[in-house]
């Protein structure tokens, strides 16, 4: 994956995206991943890859201060036609190279950006740079089940799958190893398909 073919293939998803991964089990998962958050209306909220703004019709918007990114803009067009009277700042940005100050938020949500980005590593790193201390990261995302390989059949389509704009063999094991430490992993839950998709909560320890 690469971000040229991200924008072509994301181009083509943005408006039949919602008919498959904002209804039925998704539609549920999303849900499930969203319940029982609480954000207060005084922490700014970024979304990193918001696509067509799924996971903002979960959310009480209400006063809230949210700064959505995504790097296609056809998505952003779709998600800025849902909630074009919010105060939401839709802004074109590569999730693996932020333009954000460090430690500018107090709440990062991703969902479905991990599996997709060509470099998941940048694009965590990033996450934990512009969070500050204290601060929460909400992820919902597919990831290699825990102490477990990818299968040799998994392994053969991987590729393929990748050309359709989302990687099956992401490991959030490694993606925490790498990290500089900082990070703690408060939840972490299957939510989808088996434990393929889950839901993870992560905290920015103060220093």
């Amino acid at each position: 994956m690469n971000n040229y073919w991200n924008k072509i293939i994301y181009k083509l998803w943005s408006p039949v995206y919602d008919i498959f991964f904002n209804a039925g089990p998704f539609l549920a998962a999303r849900k499930n991943v969203f319940h029982g958050i609480t954000i207060n209306h005084q922490q700014q909220v970024l979304v990193v890859g918001v696509g067509t703004g799924a996971d903002l019709e979960l959310l009480d918007l209400d006063g809230m201060e949210i700064t959505a990114i995504d790097y296609s803009e056809d998505m952003l067009n779709q998600a800025r036609k849902k909630f074009k009277d919010s105060s939401i700042q839709f802004i074109e940005m590569d999730a693996q190279q932020m333009t954000f100050a460090d430690n500018q938020f107090d709440v990062v949500i991703g969902s479905l950006i991990l599996s997709v980005v060509p470099h998941a590593e940048d694009c965590f790193k990033e996450m934990e740079r512009v969070l500050k201390p204290g601060g929460e990261i909400l992820l919902f995302d597919k990831f290699l089940p825990r102490e477990k390989k990818l299968s040799l059949p998994k392994k053969m389509i991987r590729p393929a799958i990748k050309l359709l704009g989302t990687d099956i063999g992401l490991d959030f094991d490694r993606l925490v190893e790498n990290n500089n430490g900082t990070l703690l992993v408060k939840e972490d839950v299957p939510v989808l398909f088996n434990g393929m998709y889950r839901k993870i909560v992560l905290s920015k320890q103060r220093i």
